[in-house]
């Protein structure tokens, strides 16, 4: 459109078609796809338009506003406020970066000056292990967090939790269908703690989940939330269990922990590169519980952006903590059309820069700019 002389209806057909190319191989529902091309052209009606008029600028806000509607569901979410306990509940299935979402969460909200609160693996086992003994019981299970890959974060908890239980036996359980890999694998884990014993899985060909004693998430979330309020923490996060599938049974457990612990805002983490599944998942948590907001990670990769219909408050733009940013569909629309990004730009100097000396920071800044290009 840019390089076009003349703006005519093939232009806006063109620029429409090459739009909605780049819509579908992202996987956007091709229904949304459709529905953006009727707003915009029923928006630009080019034979109606007076002379004179700026056809090329009436097209650009006319996509720009369409991409927008696109990815706000036009309500607002729940904002935590500073003093007044909040409880956010996070929800979705395994392996899409939803411990460390918390995390990085919390993380922002502390540098805000909330004092968050998130529930720490190793303080829990230790707490478990303590109370089964008070009762009596002569057979105590404290089972560590998995992971799809040996990560160091997970050999790590696996050490720290070992140290402060002290168990009498570790046991590493195997799966026998991956066949020598299962050696690797219990050499890797026997590195970081003292393996003892080990279980064998999948001796039948396919899985039968097991009845091994587990703790009570819901025990364990109410308790910690009582706790964490005494405590005067003004943002506890509530973790739950993740699936590799829609389990019947992770969604009874979320709905008990949301009858339970009452969040102020469920937030469903979405992996940015599974495209149009991320709607079906979020429809099937929404039957459940009560999605108030979503936040959708790995936006540094490969993304495929599928619907919600709950509003995008964050996005991950990387692995570490601090690579996390507000989503506010207006600046990501402009940087997502090459159009860039000021007032994301100004946040980032806030971040960096004292507020008192931001302003002094953007003249300068501007200044030498603007010199740069006049003797470029």
């Amino acid at each position: 459109m840019s390089n076009a002389t003349v703006i005519d209806e093939k232009v806006l057909n063109d620029c429409l078609n090459e739009i909605s190319r780049a819509l579908l191989q992202a996987n956007v529902q091709f229904k949304m796809v459709r529905d953006m091309q009727t707003n915009i052209k029923r928006i630009v009606n080019l034979e109606a338009l007076a002379a004179g008029t700026n056809k090329r600028r009436i097209m650009q806000q006319a996509v720009f506003t369409e991409l927008c509607n696109m990815l706000d569901p036009g309500k607002p979410s729940f904002t935590p406020k500073k003093g007044k306990p909040s409880v956010v509940m996070f929800v979705g299935l395994q392996g899409l970066g939803k411990i460390t979402t918390c995390t990085k969460y919390a993380y922002y909200h502390q540098r805000k000056g909330f004092k968050p609160a998130l529930s720490d693996p190793v303080k829990i086992a230790v707490e478990g292990v303590e109370r089964f003994k008070k009762e009596n019981c002569d057979l105590i299970i404290v089972d560590t967090s998995g992971r799809h890959k040996q990560e160091a974060a997970l050999f790590e908890e696996m050490r720290q939790v070992s140290e402060a239980t002290k168990p009498d036996l570790v046991i590493f359980v195997m799966d026998s269908s991956i066949g020598q890999a299962a050696f690797d694998q219990a050499q890797a884990f026997k590195q970081s703690v003292s393996v003892g014993a080990v279980i064998v899985t999948k001796m039948d060909g396919h899985v039968k989940e097991g009845g091994a004693l587990r703790s009570d998430p819901v025990k364990i979330a109410v308790e910690g939330v009582e706790r964490f309020k005494k405590e005067n923490c003004d943002l506890i996060i509530v973790d739950t269990s993740g699936r590799h599938k829609q389990e019947a049974a992770l969604f009874e457990e979320m709905r008990q922990v949301s009858e339970a612990t009452k969040p102020d805002l469920v937030i469903f983490v979405m992996d940015s590169s599974i495209g149009q599944a991320a709607f079906d998942q979020a429809q099937a948590f929404k039957q459940s519980v009560s999605v108030g907001a979503v936040i959708v990670t790995k936006m540094d990769g490969h993304v495929k952006e599928g619907a919600t219909k709950s509003p995008v408050i964050f996005i991950g733009t990387g692995e570490h903590i601090d690579e996390f940013e507000v989503f506010d569909v207006k600046p990501f629309v402009s940087r997502l059309l090459g159009m860039g990004d000021w007032s994301g730009f100004m946040d980032k100097i806030h971040e960096v820069v004292p507020l008192i000396n931001s302003l002094s920071y953007c003249k300068n800044f501007l200044k030498e700019a603007l010199l740069s290009n006049i003797w470029a």
